[in-house]
């Protein structure tokens, strides 16, 4: 044991960890697994010839990430083969605007048969739909927190494809009604993310599964991060989320004997639905100001209410308004002949799940905190008793100068 010194253990844990992640990720990506072991291999043998000239472990980090790099710039070959669009039956929810719309639009072009629904089939985005696509895109008034709806639609949708299977489920549709802490987030608030993001999503999913196990097709879930990630003000978005991401998950296992693939793809931030609306954010501030008991909202501040408010809707402003990268990675699940488990769409997604998986909870924690909301403003009532401590430190020190003068005049 002499011989295997501190440094040779911390090469061997190191390479360890490379390697295991490597792994994990071959087969949550379902990739074929021969090229990107060669890869890895090769990496490896590398990492044991640089060791032997004694260089710093941080270095060979760097000098292994730049490799990896550079492999992946430097791939070259045919792109891999998709399925035909042609033939397919795709079902989208909450097409009136954003993701869906752009999708059922995108999908429309490629020639799938979609099934788009909306809230109001008389609505700007409805109109947009049925002016820009083909005759085979279906339009269907779906609230998806509605049994009845969402039965009407599963017997029209069954109507139109005879005996085929629908290739397809789109869980699209979803809401974020609420801005604020925890404790300042309406109990409605809380329920309406969940009706919507988790139950309505539950219900459609479940209705369409009979149709998804014929053709042994595919499940598509728009999540968000927030569902893996404690967001600051997003308590009631992201719990939603959190239970609809753990439904995905759990589904994926139990349909995989039955050939359903199940995808769930997380974007970063984009513009879609209200978050570009001024009148949106006002009423969304208004409506949580009068509905807070006057205690909560002495102990919290109006001040600090309306500042969580203007981060909120500098934040939505600043969002990408080019949906492209989400579409992108609809189309990769929906045709691609092995679709991955997760798809970051948009840029800093996978950044941010590196870090959250692979870095210390300090560093995560922070960079989460300094990625989103940067709130300057405490609670008022911490700000009072900041002020308190404050007043009665400098007191104290003011009692103990005099003091000190004191006895320097008894000495005298």
């Amino acid at each position: 044991m002499d011989d295997y010194t501190l440094p040779f253990w911390i090469y061997l844990g190191v390479l360890s960890v490379l390697v295991g992640g490597a792994m994990k990720k071959v087969l949550a990506s379902h990739l074929s697994p021969a090229p990107t072991l060669a890869a890895w291999l090769g990496a490896t043998v590398l990492v044991e010839r640089l060791w032997a000239f004694c260089l710093p472990a941080a270095l060979l980090l760097v000098l292994l990430g730049l490799a990896c790099c550079l492999y992946s710039a430097t791939r070259t070959g045919p792109p891999p083969a998709t399925l035909p669009a042609q033939g397919k039956a795709v079902f989208i929810t909450g097409c009136d605007s954003g993701f869906g719309k752009a999708s059922a639009k995108r999908l429309d072009a490629l020639g799938f048969e979609v099934f788009a629904t909306v809230l109001d089939v008389s609505g700007d985005g409805a109109r947009e739909l049925q002016r820009s696509c083909s005759g085979r895109l279906t339009l269907l008034q779906v609230d998806i927190t509605e049994p009845q709806q969402v039965q009407q639609a599963l017997l029209h949708t069954k109507a139109r494809l005879g005996l085929r299977g629908l290739w397809a489920l789109v869980n699209n549709a979803g809401v974020c009604v609420n801005f604020g802490d925890a404790e300042l987030s309406l109990m409605s608030n809380f329920r309406g993310c969940m009706e919507v993001n988790f139950f309505g999503t539950l219900s459609v999913t479940r209705s369409f599964l009979p149709l998804l196990r014929q053709a042994k097709g595919r499940i598509i879930t728009i999540s968000s991060p927030a569902g893996d990630q404690p967001f600051p003000c997003l308590a009631a978005y992201g719990a939603s989320k959190a239970a609809l991401n753990l439904f995905v998950e759990t589904l994926r296992h139990e349909l995989e004997p039955w050939g359903v693939r199940v995808s769930t793809i997380l974007p970063s931030s984009y513009k879609t639905g209200q978050s570009s609306n001024h009148a949106y954010w006002e009423q969304q501030h208004k409506q949580l100001l009068q509905g807070l008991p006057p205690a909560l909202l002495e102990d919290y501040g109006e001040d600090y209410v309306t500042e969580t408010k203007e981060l909120f809707q500098s934040y939505a402003s600043h969002a990408n308004p080019d949906l492209t990268p989400v579409v992108d990675a609809i189309v990769t699940a929906l045709l691609s002949p092995q679709p991955q488990v997760r798809y970051f769409a948009g840029p800093g997604v996978g950044l941010m799940y590196f870090i959250q998986r692979f870095c210390p909870f300090s560093i995560s924690n922070r960079f989460l905190q300094r990625l989103f909301v940067k709130k300057t403003l405490m609670p008022r009532a911490l700000r009072k008793q900041s002020s308190f401590d404050l007043n009665l430190s400098l007191h104290h020190h003011n009692n103990n100068n005099n003091d000190d003068d004191g006895d320097e005049v008894k000495v005298k």
